[in-house]
């Protein structure tokens, strides 16, 4: 851990281990792995107790507006219901963000995610492949973070315009790095690689095929097919994934800086042909 930092060893059986540690802290900031349901509302309520004001849980994603989404996605249950728990202990206010999926992430993944193939130099496309949606790079999503909760809490007098805490209290802020299309990722790969069109094998599946084919890979036990599902329903031909046009997004606000979808692109390749990774 860099120096400065406080690591604090915690005990999820033991609630007042996790009180303590976050006794005098200002914030909660909570990453953990998708489908946790019972440890964030452990530490919502040991956040409530040592008295934290704010709460980024653990809704790390899509629009949250979108009631069609979040249910065919599950993740509006659990979302909805972090929520609820922490507006209802009545201390702490949750700070939510909206920032899509992981772009270098999501890229160097598997093929059910943005449906590249690195090592066979095939990719499948949602539809047509023209579907633009909004991804974020890790990087820009832990300064979305840092910037949020940099904010002064609120505004100096009734002529003060600039961002304020208080002004995303209970609220989601949007921020993505790039609003993409599979095309455009694959006119990225294509400039950073050196390949040309004719290298790469391009099918096309529908996304709702395969949201569907997916859903019952799931239900079967195939734990690959969730993830298959998750990422066909952000493309579906609605706009459901480019959450920009129907809210705009908070960048300016939280001073973010425009990034260079080539230079995550390369970084995406570089790890999904390691021979050294570990898959994800």
């Amino acid at each position: 851990m860099p120096e400065g930092v406080k690591v604090a060893n915690v005990d999820y059986a033991d609630q007042s281990s996790l009180i303590d540690a976050l006794r005098g802290q200002d914030a909660l900031i909570i990453t953990m792995k998708a489908g946790e349901r019972e440890a964030p509302g452990k530490l919502h309520e040991a956040a409530a107790t040592a008295g934290v004001p704010w709460i980024v849980p653990n809704e790390w994603g899509s629009d949250p507006t979108d009631a069609a989404l979040a249910r065919d996605s599950f993740l509006g249950i659990v979302r909805d219901a972090n929520r609820a728990q922490i507006e209802s202990l009545g201390v702490s206010a949750w700070l939510g963000i909206a920032c899509g999926f992981w772009y270098e992430f999501s890229l160097a993944g598997s093929e059910v995610r943005y449906g590249f193939d690195f090592p066979s130099r095939s990719v499948t496309f949602y539809d047509d492949g023209a579907t633009k949606i909004n991804t974020s790079t890790l990087p820009q999503v832990g300064r979305a973070v840092a910037s949020l909760l940099a904010l002064k809490v609120l505004p100096q007098d009734e002529n003060d315009t600039s961002p304020t805490l208080s002004r995303f209290r209970n609220k989601t802020a949007f921020v993505s790095s790039f609003c993409v299309s599979q095309r455009d990722m694959l006119e990225s790969v294509l400039r950073v690689t050196g390949d040309k069109a004719e290298d790469w094998t391009v099918t096309h599946q529908g996304s709702v095929e395969r949201y569907q084919d997916g859903l019952s890979r799931f239900q079967k036990g195939d734990l690959r097919g969730f993830g298959q599902a998750l990422y066909a329903r952000l493309f579906y031909q609605d706009g459901c994934g480019n959450y920009e046009a129907k809210h705009g997004l908070d960048n300016d606000a939280l001073g973010l800086p425009k990034e260079d979808l080539d230079e995550f692109t390369k970084l995406a390749v570089d790890r999904a042909l390691d021979p050294n990774r570990v898959p994800y």
